[in-house]
């Protein structure tokens, strides 16, 4: 019985050491969409992003049904699914966005290429177009997330906002930054675009 208990703490730390050094990895090596931090409160920042090169796909059906068939068609595109079957390189984060019964799922592209270099997708359902400059409020949170969660982040970003009097569009948009496979120091968070926000 000692035997299996010390193999099973000995088993347990070698998968928890592997999980940190893919954390570190993934975090240290993957490029990230920039923006600048405007104010900070806890897990509560204001931020304003520039202008980005996106890809996207939109499909009918909620965050759980599509984030597979969505992330399937856009990792096709930047493995070398497109008209010269270019690897592109994987950025964080995944972004999505759920409106009634319409989902969108975005990944953003390398900021050293334009978007006019960027090679047409074979796929006709993926899209890429450029997203506009925004000041958005976001809240962070870890673990593994589910349509329930989200609705949760939602609502207490909106409360905040609210007794701040700060407008937004009530678009939320939820932005994940680590592979599935990725089990602690997960990042996850919920935008929402500002309105008539200024510095």
């Amino acid at each position: 019985m000692k035997t299996f208990i010390i193999i099973s703490l000995v088993v347990f730390f070698i998968l928890l050491a592997t999980q940190v050094a893919i954390s570190y990895t993934t975090e240290n090596k993957t490029e990230q969409q920039q923006y600048r931090i405007i104010s900070s409160e806890g897990a509560f920042e204001i931020r304003y992003y520039p202008e980005a090169v996106l890809a996207s796909v939109s499909m009918n059906g909620s965050y759980g049904s599509s984030t597979g068939s969505g992330f399937q068609q856009l990792a096709g595109y930047i493995f070398g699914g497109n008209e010269t079957e270019q690897k592109i390189a994987m950025t964080a984060p995944v972004r999505m966005q759920q409106n009634e019964n319409n989902f969108q799922m975005s990944f953003v592209m390398p900021a050293d290429i334009p978007m006019d270099s960027l090679p047409e997708p074979l796929n006709p359902g993926v899209a890429i177009h450029q997203s506009q400059p925004v000041y958005t409020a976001s809240i962070t949170f870890g673990g593994y997330t589910n349509e329930k969660i989200i609705g949760q982040m939602q609502d207490k970003l909106s409360e905040i906002l609210a007794e701040k009097d700060i407008r937004h569009t009530g678009n939320f948009e939820v932005l994940g930054y680590n592979p599935p496979y990725q089990v602690v120091n997960r990042r996850n968070e919920v935008i929402v675009e500002l309105v008539g926000y200024s510095e």
